[in-house]
């Protein structure tokens, strides 16, 4: 657990630079090894809900849905995760070992460096077994320093077909053909995060959950969130920021939207303010995110042991 002095020489760091300038001021981090986030592993609770949770999930789902088969994805294709603010990339090759083609995205060279070297790395498949169950083997790991909430690093991670030209002037007889690559939407099967929202400044947060809304596939995409931390008081500040259960849920509810918080004089009491104020508005948007399901992390980093919960969101329609 990181002590108390590197805890605040991170809050110290980060207070120093307005919202708009933090995400240049991880690297700084790196280059200091302040970097009480780096657990040198996979988390243990996205390990257990991608060998145990997951797959009963997308039972599901599939059972769910199994009269729609126009909206099913196409077996051929691999899915995509994406995990923002990868850091070192122990998630992201997990993912690839589960047969994902996973990307990390960092605003850190060094982490993505880290990251890339560790992909690199001999031992990988000794560390990462494949875990594929679908029996097709990995998939691929890819690190990129990029933003989160710029559209740049789509052209990575969904490159245009540019081979089309000879089939454009075909006619199909048997049906219309499959959409391209370029045709594609560019989502994602699985999002991840753990240790990015709660990194971010809380004026971002609502871009935070417009994003997610926007890159999480329609199509039966899942979003994994490892709640975290949420035993610490909003009020301390971060990051690592306080979060709440009610946070995840009314960003995601209502992505893009504002969200009001209580103040020590108006509510916070002797909590000190911070938390969410409930909208109480029962109709969501086209957009939202829902909850399929929520659980206590039996297995997870020990700075968030018997604290930390694992949540799974999927688009209302």
């Amino acid at each position: 657990m990181a002590s108390t002095d590197v805890r605040e020489r991170l809050r110290q760091h980060f207070d120093a630079l307005p919202p708009e300038k933090q995400a240049g001021g991880w690297n700084a981090m790196w280059e200091q090894n302040v970097t009480p986030w780096d657990r040198g592993e996979p988390s243990p609770a996205l390990v257990d809900t991608l060998q145990y949770k997951l797959p009963q999930i997308e039972a599901s789902s599939s059972q769910d849905t199994s009269s729609n088969k126009a909206h099913s994805q196409p077996p051929t294709r691999r899915k995509k995760a994406l995990v923002p603010g990868c850091g070192r990339g122990y998630d992201v090759l997990l993912l690839a070992a589960y047969g994902y083609d996973a990307y990390g995205l960092d605003t850190s060279t060094l982490a993505i460096q880290g990251a890339q070297e560790l992909a690199r790395s001999p031992d990988r498949e000794t560390k990462y077994p494949s875990t594929n169950p679908s029996g097709t083997g990995p998939g691929t790991a890819t690190f990129l320093e990029a933003d989160f909430f710029s559209d740049d690093f789509l052209a990575h991670t969904h490159p245009s077909n540019t081979n089309t030209s000879s089939s454009s002037n075909r006619t199909s007889t048997t049906g219309p053909e499959p959409r391209s690559e370029e045709q594609q939407p560019k989502t994602f099967d699985l999002i991840y995060d753990y240790t990015f929202l709660c990194a971010l400044p809380p004026s971002l947060r609502p871009a935070w959950s417009k994003r997610m809304s926007q890159l999480l596939s329609p199509l039966g995409g899942m979003l994994i969130c490892l709640e975290f931390p949420l035993h610490k008081p909003p009020k301390l500040g971060g990051p690592p920021h306080g979060l709440t259960r009610e946070l995840y849920e009314q960003l995601l509810n209502r992505p893009g939207k504002g969200v009001e918080y209580t103040t020590a004089q108006g509510g916070g009491g002797e909590e000190g303010g911070g938390y969410v104020i409930e909208d109480r508005t029962t109709e969501m948007p086209r957009d939202a995110l829902v909850k399929v399901e929520r659980w206590k992390a039996e297995r997870t980093h020990d700075v968030g042991r018997d604290r930390d919960f694992v949540s799974v969101w999927k688009h209302v329609q």
